[in-house]
């Protein structure tokens, strides 16, 4: 092997392209492959100096990165996985690498779980709970208040476009959970009858701003003024290191047909030219941090200007590229 290049092991570039395609898909799954295409570049490393190695591993990292640029969760993966990598000869960068992988792998999987226990301890039994679009992390924060006894209530807002509020409904329901299913523009109404919010995030700034679904930052506004704690739950994958404020986030923009149709289009144009209406759909909003109360994690719940801290703890000081020496 020529020392003097890096090389890319072939499954790692086979992992970035499934990445790249979207057959490796979620947070949580894009996070799982990346750490274990770095430890299997790091097993399967013929370097013959502790440089090359490095040099490799961030090749790899650099590969896997490239995929999916904005997935916050594959740049949070990389930088802990090379975080951890050290030792003075190529077997102990090696070994140093596999065990860091293996143990962002295994918390990883215990990462949910964890998250709900500490956020059901927020709920009190006969809490009603207000919920928007549809979370992973925040429905395991209701599971696990329901399993540990708790009488809990939920009022869901069916999240338009798209509706994934009915989602939401649905797995509370399977979950014994009484629902009052209400559209969007009644959240304010139905916030005098909550005890919380409860929301899930797409990533969270350094400042603690929070990034999540369309009308998270409206809801949080109304709630604050109801007095409604707003909690956020959100595994650390989904904290976002190199975005000082949540403003820099660049907010994605859907197709116009998840609103109107064609015939709805034409109907409000009428004999008028189309390029006179514009449809916009934002994706995603931001919500300032002095409008959240807590931010659950699985390492435990923080006020929003105390994520930083956490941010550090995994990810280190330095934020940009993960491949960067």
């Amino acid at each position: 092997m020529n020392d003097s290049l890096p090389a890319v092991d072939p499954d790692v570039a086979a992992t970035a392209d499934d990445i790249a395609e979207m057959e490796i898909r979620g947070a949580a799954t894009i996070a799982d492959a990346a750490a274990e295409a770095l430890a299997r570049q790091a097993e399967r490393s013929e370097a013959a100096s502790p440089e090359v190695f490095r040099r490799q591993l961030r090749a790899a990292a650099k590969t896997l990165y490239e995929t999916r640029p904005t997935a916050v969760s594959l740049p949070n993966a990389l930088r802990y996985v090379l975080r951890g990598m050290s030792g003075e000869t190529v077997s102990e960068l090696r070994a140093s690498t596999i065990a860091r992988a293996e143990e962002f792998q295994v918390d990883l999987s215990q990462a949910q779980s964890k998250l709900g226990e500490i956020g059901s301890n927020r709920l009190r039994d006969g809490d009603v709970v207000m919920t928007h679009c549809h979370s992973t992390d925040a429905l395991s924060c209701l599971e696990a208040a329901v399993e540990d006894g708790k009488e809990i209530e939920a009022i869901v807002k069916e999240t338009r476009p798209r509706k994934q509020g009915h989602i939401t409904a649905r797995q509370l329901r399977e979950l014994g959970v009484p629902v009052t299913l209400v559209v969007d523009n009644a959240a304010r109404r139905y916030l005098d009858r909550a005890d919380h919010v409860l929301v899930g995030a797409d990533s969270i700034a350094a400042d603690g701003s929070v990034i999540n679904k369309i009308g998270t930052s409206g809801l949080a506004v109304n709630a604050r003024e109801r007095g409604v704690p707003v909690m956020v739950a959100a595994q650390t994958i989904k904290l976002h290191p190199d975005t000082m404020t949540g403003h820099t986030v660049e907010i994605e923009m859907r197709a116009e047909r998840e609103v109107v149709s064609d015939e709805q289009r034409a109907d409000i144009a009428g004999e008028r030219a189309d390029d006179g209406l514009v449809v916009e759909n934002p994706a995603f909003d931001v919500t300032p941090p002095r409008y959240v109360d807590a931010i659950v994690t699985e390492r435990g719940q923080f006020p929003p200007e105390s994520i930083v801290i956490l941010m550090r703890e995994l990810f280190g000081e330095t934020t940009g590229e993960p491949w960067a020496p």
